[in-house]
């Protein structure tokens, strides 16, 4: 008998610890794919926010510190936004519209086929808060024997 394939759905939370920060959240989707028994198929990963994004990238700590950086100087805070007459976080919004609000990340086997260096990584360009990711799993999963 073939496989079935299944839509599943779920979401996550990531705690944030400074203003801008990333966190590497690989380990939270893993230990999730391992608990619906996924097998193959495609993972979408969305930031539900419009201050924080993701990326998939290296979590080695200069190039976080990097990204982290040039984000900043590149959107300096309080540079004259008009979103700050309404609240003063735009260099916020507009640093996450650069980096995206989701990922879709292969699973072969059970687990994210990532390089071998990628890590599925939170920006957050406005903490520290709470943040939540949806997940959603298309594909296969082991059987529920």
């Amino acid at each position: 008998m073939a496989p079935t394939m299944k839509v599943i759905q779920d979401s996550i939370s990531v705690n944030t610890s400074d203003s801008m920060d990333i966190v590497n959240v690989a380990g939270q989707i893993t230990t999730w794919l391992q608990e619906i028994g996924a097998r193959n198929g495609t993972l979408t990963v969305f930031c539900r926010h419009t201050t924080a994004g993701l990326t998939i990238n290296e979590a080695e700590s200069g190039l976080l510190q990097d990204i982290v950086s040039r984000l900043s100087k590149l959107v300096p805070p309080g540079a004259g936004y008009q979103h700050n007459r309404v609240d003063s976080n735009a260099h916020s919004h507009i640093m996450t519209s650069l980096v995206g609000s989701s990922q879709s990340i292969p699973v072969e086997d059970g687990r994210l086929s990532l390089g071998t260096w990628q890590k599925p990584l939170l920006v957050e360009c406005d903490g520290p808060r709470s943040r939540t990711l949806s997940l959603t799993f298309m594909g296969t999963c082991q059987d529920e024997n």
